[in-house]
Order: C-alpha cells, then sequence, then structure tokens
C-alpha cells in the first residue's frame, strides 16, 4: 500500500516537473522578445519576425501561467504575471497624437497598396474608381501592372513618378496633382518620391517599401528603414506623406525610429493602430499591421479604413486627410 501511494506521491511530482519546465521554456522565449523591446532593439533572427506579432505572445504567456499554476511554480507564476504585464504595456499604441493648429487648406485621400506581384491590378483599379483618392501608392507593380493602370486610369491621374519593374521591385505614385519627381530612398525595391503641388502648397510624398525582414536580410531591412527614417528627418518644414508597405509594426524599433522623428500614423490618430495589413487571408482576426500612412504634423486624418483586394497578400489602406497652414 506505501509503495502504490509513494509511486503516485512521485507521478505527480514528474508531472509538476514537467509542467514547471514547459513553463520555463514558454517564459524564456517571450522573455527574450520582451527584453529586445524593452531595450529597443529588434535583435536577430527570430526576434525581429517574432516581434511583429507581440499582441500573439499573450497566448504562450497565458499557457506559460496555466503550467505554471498547476505546478504549484511560484517563481514562474509570478515571472508570467510579469510577462503579462509588459505585453499589456507594449501593445499600447505607440506614437504621438494631436492636431495641426492651424486653419484646413486642403483635403485629400491617399489609398495605399501592394499588389504582390501585379496580380491584384485590377481590383485596385476598381477600388481606385469606387474610392476616388487623390494620391495612390502602388507596390510590387510590374510591367503588365504599370500597362493596366495607365489604360485605365491615366486620364483621371496624369502625373506619375516610380518605374514598373519585374517580380516585386517596381513602384509607382500615382497623382492628381502635379508631381516634380525626387530621388526617392535608395533600397532593394523602388521607393520613388515626387513633390506634390496640392492646391498651391508644396507636399513631400515618398513611397516605402522596405524589404521583409527575412532570415539573412535582417541588417537590409534595417538599413532600408534607417533611409525612410533620414527621409523623414530631413526637411520638417515641409508637409510630409510617407505611405506605402513598410514591412514593419510598431513593435519594430526600426519603425518607431521613423515615428520618433515627428511623423504619425494616420491609424494611430483615427484609432486603428492595431488593424492588421498583412496576410490578408487571415486579417483581420489575425494579422499585423505593417502597410502605414504616415503624416507630418502638418496633416490631421479624418478617417482610416483597410480594404479587401482579392489576390494580393496585403489590406489596402485608405487615409482620409486634411492638410493644415502652419500654427
Amino acid at each position: 500500500m506505501g509503495t502504490a501511494v509513494e509511486e503516485r506521491a512521485e507521478a505527480r511530482a514528474d508531472g509538476r516537473r514537467f509542467l514547471a519546465w514547459c513553463a520555463g521554456l514558454l517564459l524564456a522565449g517571450v522573455s527574450v522578445v520582451l527584453g529586445c523591446r524593452a531595450a529597443d532593439t529588434d535583435g536577430i533572427t527570430p526576434v525581429p519576425q517574432l516581434l511583429a506579432f507581440l499582441p500573439w505572445l499573450l497566448a504562450p504567456t497565458g499557457l506559460a501561467l496555466a503550467c505554471a499554476l498547476l505546478a504549484r511554480w511560484w517563481t514562474g507564476l509570478v515571472w508570467g504575471v510579469v510577462a503579462l504585464g509588459l505585453l499589456a504595456w507594449f501593445i499600447e499604441p505607440y506614437g504621438r497624437t494631436g492636431g495641426p493648429e492651424g486653419p484646413p487648406v486642403a483635403s485629400l485621400r491617399v489609398l495605399v497598396s501592394n499588389v504582390e506581384f501585379g496580380q491584384a491590378t485590377d481590383a485596385l483599379i476598381a477600388a481606385v474608381r469606387r474610392e476616388r483618392p487623390d494620391v495612390v501608392f502602388v507596390a510590387e507593380c510590374e510591367q503588365t501592372c504599370d500597362a493596366r493602370l495607365k489604360e485605365n486610369l491615366g486620364a483621371d491621374y496624369p502625373h506619375r513618378e516610380g518605374e514598373a519593374a519585374a517580380g516585386s521591385d517596381g513602384s509607382l505614385i500615382l497623382s492628381r496633382f502635379p508631381l516634380r519627381g525626387t530621388d526617392g530612398v535608395p533600397g532593394t525595391m523602388r521607393m520613388p518620391g515626387a513633390i506634390a503641388d496640392v492646391r498651391g502648397h508644396a507636399v513631400r510624398l515618398q513611397l516605402a517599401h522596405a524589404m521583409p525582414p527575412l532570415p539573412g536580410q535582417v541588417d537590409v531591412w534595417r538599413r532600408e528603414l534607417g533611409g525612410l527614417r533620414d527621409f523623414a528627418a530631413e526637411d520638417d518644414s515641409t508637409p510630409t506623406i510617407l505611405a506605402g508597405d513598410f514591412n514593419a509594426s510598431q513593435d519594430h524599433a526600426a519603425f518607431r525610429g521613423i515615428l520618433d522623428t515627428g511623423l504619425r500614423d494616420a491609424a494611430r490618430l483615427t484609432d486603428a493602430s492595431r488593424t492588421p495589413t498583412w496576410p490578408s487571408r487571415t486579417s483581420p482576426t489575425l494579422g499585423v499591421q505593417i502597410d502605414h500612412v504616415l503624416l507630418s504634423r502638418d496633416f490631421s486624418a479624418r478617417g482610416v479604413r483597410f480594404l479587401d483586394l482579392p489576390d494580393t497578400d496585403h489590406r489596402a489602406v485608405l487615409a482620409d486627410i486634411t492638410l493644415h497652414e502652419p500654427g
């Protein structure tokens, strides 16, 4: 009899040790990501990839807490509660809010779309005709995409900057407003820029399409986001719109560096900063916001919508914004 009781006790002890190990491993992985987030760094693979899905770390943290509780591992329980608190803190929207002080001078609508190798070109054309944006930022526009946009939208959008290219390299800015081309920002994929004449006001336009933070390409991704940050910081006196597929979320230090120049995310200004844009197949249930419309302090945002376009893995971002006179 005594032997049976001892065996059951030992089995329970083994089960608790196993649960404690599971909790420890889960919390260790979550803590590495949280540590990088707290240190304002994106770290190395796989941390940048995991940072994109920071809110979803609530699931392994909750599981770790349950394991620690069942194991009666009180240190792990405290560890898990601290991790949950940090996650809740970091999930809060990042970036400045508040509006410009000057009177409004022009209202405009901006559309951002990654058409995934041109596959969603027809869907984009339909969306543009329906929503009638004033400026359209198009990423991954190859030669067929370029031809289709010229044929169907050339009359309404006579001004364009950028270049079509094979695969994911091509990008275009289409505009109802006159454009003067600029050098853009250097990158593996084309990131054209322009100065728009918006009812007599010069506005800097810059398309963003940084390399994704794939294993082996994190340094390239970080460098290209750094180039976009430098663009944002080089002129704080001209109204600026920096928009596109950043392949980065607010949980990435490299993207927060762009926001720290003073640009504000239109989604943040309209309480939609956690609305996913990628991958579209699982959004809005599961995903991350990596497509953004960033605005200088000269703009306010009236509303942001996210459009589901077939044949692309990105949702389009449609932002209604207002340009103001300097305060």
